[in-house]
């Protein structure tokens, strides 16, 4: 679930699918016991959604993957459903904990286009008071189509020179057109590419979600295939330490030609 329908979502998140439940607190647990219990070489616990803050219980599982001693990745727009938990998010612990802030472009009227009218002076609102708060922050943003990636990084810079505060970390997610057509990738891919395999996502990281009315959660290839039931690896982190074949369109897309990621 998520507070916004953006034009052009990854994962196709709005207020109305509820295709995915909440996680829960005891679903985290689960999973952060398997990993202390097998001694997983778990570094980074990654939270996202649609808007995370949605879920109530978001702030105690926060709190929980930092008091297990893991780094964590926060992905939100920053607007009104994480504000509600200003108390809760100031009673953080500040080591260790990145806020990715989804921020479209560095105009308004690009930002708003994709997001609503007026989410762009919202989000930028969260930002700031993630700054005052002394959380650290970054920004996944959007190269447009025909904006070079130098222009882009230089107009989030002018941006946040603008707001007074130092420019925070950029990772720039390419556009994405489900009607494209994209090339399959092949073994050779890598050396044409210049693209090490084990640099991907999958290679190392998984999604854990819960489906709408599912008795349990199910462990995911990515956090980009949260609907292709091809890309479940079973319900246990044991269980999905298996071999990812790359074979959707987002794979290429985003990933190998965009170069993307969804991690920290």
């Amino acid at each position: 679930m998520c507070n916004l329908a953006c034009r052009g979502c990854y994962i196709e998140s709005s207020p109305t699918n509820d295709a995915l439940a909440y996680l829960t607190l005891a679903d985290l647990t689960l999973y952060l016991d398997e990993i202390a219990r097998d001694g997983l070489p778990v570094r980074e616990i990654g939270f996202t959604g649609g808007e995370p803050f949605m879920n109530r219980d978001f702030p105690a599982m926060i709190a929980l993957a930092q008091r297990r001693g893991f780094e964590v990745l926060v992905l939100t727009n920053a607007m009104r459903p994480m504000r509600r938990f200003e108390t809760e998010v100031r009673a953080l612990s500040r080591h260790g904990l990145t806020f990715r802030v989804s921020l479209d472009h560095f105009t308004a009227a690009a930002h708003d286009a994709e997001r609503g009218a007026g989410s762009f002076a919202i989000a930028i609102d969260g930002i700031e008071w993630l700054a005052r708060e002394g959380f650290a922050l970054a920004i996944a943003g959007r190269q447009l189509a025909g904006e070079s990636a130098a222009a882009a990084s230089a107009g989030y810079a002018t941006l946040f020179a603008g707001l007074g505060l130092a420019s925070p970390p950029l990772v720039l997610f390419p556009e994405m057109d489900a009607a494209a057509d994209v090339p399959e990738i092949s073994t050779a891919c890598w050396g044409i590419l210049g693209v090490d395999p084990d640099s991907l996502m999958c290679a190392s990281s998984r999604m854990v979600v819960r489906r709408r009315g599912a008795a349990a959660p199910a462990v995911l290839a990515c956090t980009l295939l949260a609907h292709d039931a091809r890309f479940e690896l079973g319900a246990t982190l044991a269980q999905a330490a298996q071999p990812v074949a790359l074979n959707h369109p987002h794979c290429a897309r985003f990933c190998v030609l965009g170069g993307a990621s969804c991690s920290g």
